[in-house]
Order: structure tokens, then sequence, then C-alpha cells
């Protein structure tokens, strides 16, 4: 059983350039500080945020980049358990369908590089990123995938896949 944690609810977007590498944060703050992630941040509840509205208004926020909600594609839902011993994270994961034209200025929460996909494991990644994030980044970022992982400190971590659908070459 997991302990009793604050839930919280994120979004990242996975952006690429022109050339098809990854834009990714190196991040200054926790949690991940010092880690290499896809851009996001948590919903505004308070105002009845949908996941996609955040997705476009941290793309915005994090790179300048306006987007529109029909710009994103859903591929993945996880539930993280236990994520560092601190919080349980649902997290919405979006491809942007719009190439980003150039790279980011620095901003207060990192830095920002971008990456072809087979570098990005070589790179300091949160350990659940490695783990569940990018191989169902590369699975499945065609269609839609929902999972569970649990984090819980001093285990492995472990992701179940809960569902997928096809994609839409296969539906």
């Amino acid at each position: 059983m997991s302990p009793e944690l604050p839930y919280k609810i994120s979004v990242l977007v996975f952006l690429e350039n022109r050339s098809g590498e990854l834009l990714l944060m190196l991040r200054n703050k926790t949690p991940n500080l010092g880690r290499w992630t896809p851009i996001g941040g948590k919903l505004e509840m308070a105002v009845g945020e949908s996941p996609f509205e955040c997705a476009a208004r941290e793309t915005f926020e994090e790179t300048g980049m306006r987007i529109e909600t029909d710009d994103l594609h859903l591929f993945a839902m996880i539930a993280e358990k236990a994520y560092e011993g601190e919080t349980h994270w649902l997290m919405f994961l979006f491809r942007c369908q719009r190439p980003l034209p150039g790279l980011p200025p620095d901003i207060p929460e990192g830095r920002f590089a971008f990456y072809p996909r087979a570098d990005i494991d070589r790179l300091p990644l949160p350990e659940t990123d490695r783990v569940a994030l990018w191989p169902i980044y590369d699975r499945h970022h065609d269609r839609f995938v929902a999972l569970r992982a649990d984090c819980t400190p001093g285990r492995p971590v472990r992701a179940v896949i809960e569902e997928i659908t096809p994609s839409p070459r296969q539906a």
C-alpha cells in the first residue's frame, strides 16, 4: 500500500525542432533538479484548466511558442505512486505536432537543448523517465497508452500498462 501523500496533476509536452530533435530542459529546481526532462507543469485546478489547456499554456510560458490545443496529441497518462517519496502524480503526456522554430532562451526553471532521441538515454534523467516515460514515448507516441508506475523509494521503478489504444493507422 502506498503512503498517504499529496496528489498532483501535471503535463509534459514533447516538442521537436524541424530536424526531429527533441527539446529538453535541464531543471534548476526540484523535482528533477539537475536532470533533463521535457517541458511541462502543474494544472491550474482552481480555474478548471484541462490538461490540453495546461499543455498549451506551459508551452507558451516555457518556450514562447503559442500553440492551440489542436496542435497537441495526448499519447499517455501515467499515475506515479510515491515519486521521490513525496508526491503521487497523475501526468498527461503530449506530443506537439508543430515544430519549434528555434531553441528557447533559458528560464528560471532551467536551460534548454535539442537532442536526437538516440542521445537522450545518455543524459542524466529522472529514473521514472528512463524506465517508463521514454520507452512509452518510443513505442506509443502515435497512439494512447495509460499506465501506472510505483516509484516508492528503495524499490526499482515498476511500470504497468493498463490500456493501449491502436494508432490511427491500425484502427
